[in-house]
């Protein structure tokens, strides 16, 4: 019985073929982990690469990197949304985004990686990891800008205004309908319009563009002193008494400033102070910078002088008028017969309003308006070519995103 069983060649078939089965079944379920781990992979890549363009969107200066980072990981998450569960919710903890550069150039960094368990039981998981690279480059050199992402009419040219600003544009960050507004008898010229929205009476013969026609429905502009941070505060400074007064570099606090006042170059922080020089009055400073801080405010009205120009070295050089975040105290600026400024005027969460005169064109002044909303009236030529004076700062329209990885 025994010797039958061993010389029986039966069953050796079935023995061999359980045996090669097993290599083959190991290959399939090899095969079917690699299809589903490279699908999950482009669909990791996909929500990469969608999530770094949605970034350089909406990516400023001055965003922290927690602040890129679920920027991104909003966008990232919904595009991964389709993934099974568990991989979904790993891959959204793994994510990972940050920024580098400066304003000539951007660069948005993401990675992330997708696990996918093994067909076989018990074996290990099959893990992809991606990675995009997105490039954010600013468009054409700009000298006004208003940040305000919703208002209409956020640059608004109204009345007898003519403003020239050849080789400038003239940009809103708003997604509003007529978020560049021009009305009445307004002129305007400049190298062209850039709006996240639409405009409105920007047209021939009253509007002259070298662009040809606004660019509409732009992505946001950069705001240019993102990453500037107000010097820390001083002893409050004394204020000298008179009409007619000469003030040095400090801190002020608490005052309104009245009548003829001179700054010596340096840096001027004010809290709580009021610049208000009256009828007859006015304020003049070269080589200055002033910080409105803690609800300061500037009025300069039609009676009343100012003639203001910035440092052109240090680490405010370009910054002549730096109105705090979070003080929206209106800005006016709307000197009389004499009146000159150059330099960033920047208000980023209140109104600036400018009104230009003959003076006040001096051929062309090396001015940049950055407010939450900018209103242009009167009389003023704009220069576009001003990096010495600027400091080497720079102010663009628009921006340009790329997809390198």
């Amino acid at each position: 019985m025994i010797g039958q069983f061993w010389a029986s060649k039966r069953g050796n078939f079935a023995l061999t073929t359980a045996i090669a089965m097993v290599p083959l079944m190991l290959a399939m379920a090899g095969a079917v982990d690699l299809v589903g781990t490279s699908n999950d992979a482009a669909q990791l890549q996909n929500s990469l690469d969608a999530a770094g363009l949605a970034i350089g969107t909406k990516y400023q200066a001055g965003m922290s990197a927690n602040d890129v980072r679920q920027l991104g990981q909003t966008f990232f998450a919904a595009n991964m949304s389709a993934a099974d569960a568990e991989e979904y919710s790993g891959s959204v903890d793994a994510f990972q985004a940050t920024a580098s550069g400066d304003p000539s150039a951007y660069y948005i960094s993401l990675s992330s990686s997708i696990s996918r368990p093994a067909f076989v039981s018990g074996a290990p998981a099959w893990e992809a990891i991606r990675s995009a690279s997105i490039e954010v480059k600013p468009g054409a050199q700009a000298c006004v800008l208003a940040l305000d992402p919703h208002v209409s009419s956020a640059v608004n040219l109204q009345g007898s205004t003519n403003v020239a600003m050849d080789g400038c544009v003239i940009a809103a960050n708003s997604d509003a309908a007529g978020a560049v507004s021009r009305g009445g008898s307004a002129i305007v010229s400049a190298a062209c319009v850039s709006t996240v929205g639409t405009t409105s009476g920007i047209t021939p013969p009253n509007a002259t563009l070298s662009c040809g026609a606004p660019l509409e429905n732009q992505y946001a502009s950069f705001d240019p002193l993102a990453n500037v941070t107000p010097p820390p505060y001083g002893l409050c400074t004394t204020m000298p008494n008179g009409k007619a007064i000469t003030l040095s570099a400090g801190t002020y606090c608490d005052k309104t400033w009245s009548g003829q006042i001179t700054l010596n170059p340096g840096i001027y922080i004010l809290r709580n102070v009021t610049i208000k020089p009256g009828g007859n009055g006015s304020l003049t400073g070269h080589g200055v910078t002033i910080f409105l801080m803690e609800g300061s405010q500037l009025t300069i009205n039609a009676n009343e002088t100012v003639d203001l120009s910035p440092m052109t070295s240090g680490p405010y050089a370009g910054i002549t008028i730096f109105q705090a975040h979070g003080n929206t105290q209106a800005l006016t600026l709307n000197g009389g017969s004499g009146s000159v400024v150059s330099g960033f005027i920047y208000a980023p969460d209140a109104p600036i309003t400018y009104a230009g005169n003959s003076d006040m064109n001096a051929q062309g002044s090396c001015l940049r308006l950055v407010g939450n909303t900018v209103q242009m009236t009167g009389n003023s030529s704009v220069k576009s070519d001003c990096t010495a004076e600027l400091g080497n700062r720079e102010m663009y329209a628009g921006r340009m995103i790329t997809l390198v990885k």
